[in-house]
């Protein structure tokens, strides 16, 4: 049962969350990207804060143990960023000039989709594919992670899928854009990111063996979801909406904001019953 929501949740957050980026890159929705980011930081946060870390407090471990796993997370979670515009910057040298938003979503192929768009150009050929690569080791990471949140709990697991899904929608944009500038043709874009996206579901179906085998570690694995979604949304999520506005449009940011919150808590109240 654990293990079908497990693949069930993966796939869902993994490929659900490139249509969704797709509909917002290429169709109807793109208008309302901005309410999008906001959301997807709102409902990551709460996820993190509300969620996964009271959960992971609730196993008798020492705080002091995994407020030092969260910390090490968010260093993990930034280093991994860094590197990833070194190497980007190495190729080219000012490919991070923020033309639209600080990132295009998260760690790992986030900043590649931004410098090889900005300069795509003349963006080498093998661009997209190291695009594609650092998103599938990313997705299979977020098979892991909502593995661990099923195995504690299916409610917080439904929970963690559905956050995955979220902060994915940004950085599946990117890709699909980097892979946009490389080729003309939608579809092929679409497929590729899609089957990087599957790759979550084989990340889950380990994981939960992993997790089955670790059991004891449980707690830590929260924590670092946790500061997973923290990071994306603080250092990846924020900034694009850190523009100066008018207070119709702030508000509506804010609103928004409001709205990722309160799905993720209701959500959460829903569930509550099935207990732990």
């Amino acid at each position: 049962m654990t293990l079908l929501a497990i693949f069930l949740g993966t796939l869902s957050a993994g490929v659900g969350s490139v249509w969704l980026a797709a509909l917002l890159s290429f169709g109807a929705l793109g208008r309302y990207t901005q309410h999008m980011l906001s959301m997807a930081a709102g409902a990551l946060m709460a996820t993190a804060f509300m969620h996964l870390l009271p959960e992971a407090f609730e196993s008798g471990i020492e705080p002091h143990d995994l407020f030092l796993a969260l910390l090490l997370g968010l260093v993990f979670f930034f280093l991994l960023d860094k590197a990833e515009l070194w190497h980007h910057g190495h190729e080219h040298h000012h490919g991070d000039a923020p033309a639209h938003g600080a990132h295009h979503g998260h760690t790992h192929a986030a900043s590649a989709a931004h410098a090889e768009h900005a300069h795509h150009d003349h963006a080498p050929a093998g661009g997209s594919w190291a695009v594609l690569a650092g998103d599938s080791v990313h997705c299979f990471g977020d098979g892991m992670l909502i593995a661990s949140a099923f195995v504690a709990d299916l409610r917080l697991g439904a929970i963690a899928s559905l956050a995955v899904l979220a902060h994915e929608v940004p950085h599946h944009m990117g890709d699909l854009m980097v892979l946009r500038a490389g080729t003309s043709n939608k579809r092929a874009a679409l497929i590729k990111v899609s089957l990087a996206g599957a790759v979550t579901a084989l990340g889950g179906v380990l994981g939960f063996w992993l997790v089955d085998q670790l059991h004891d570690y449980l707690p830590y694995f929260l924590v670092v979801a946790s500061s997973s979604f923290i990071y994306v949304a603080l250092a990846d999520l924020i900034p694009q909406l850190q523009k100066r506005l008018s207070a119709s449009q702030t508000a509506a940011q804010i609103a928004w904001l409001a709205v990722g919150i309160v799905l993720v808590s209701v959500m959460s109240s829903l569930g509550h019953g099935h207990g732990h």
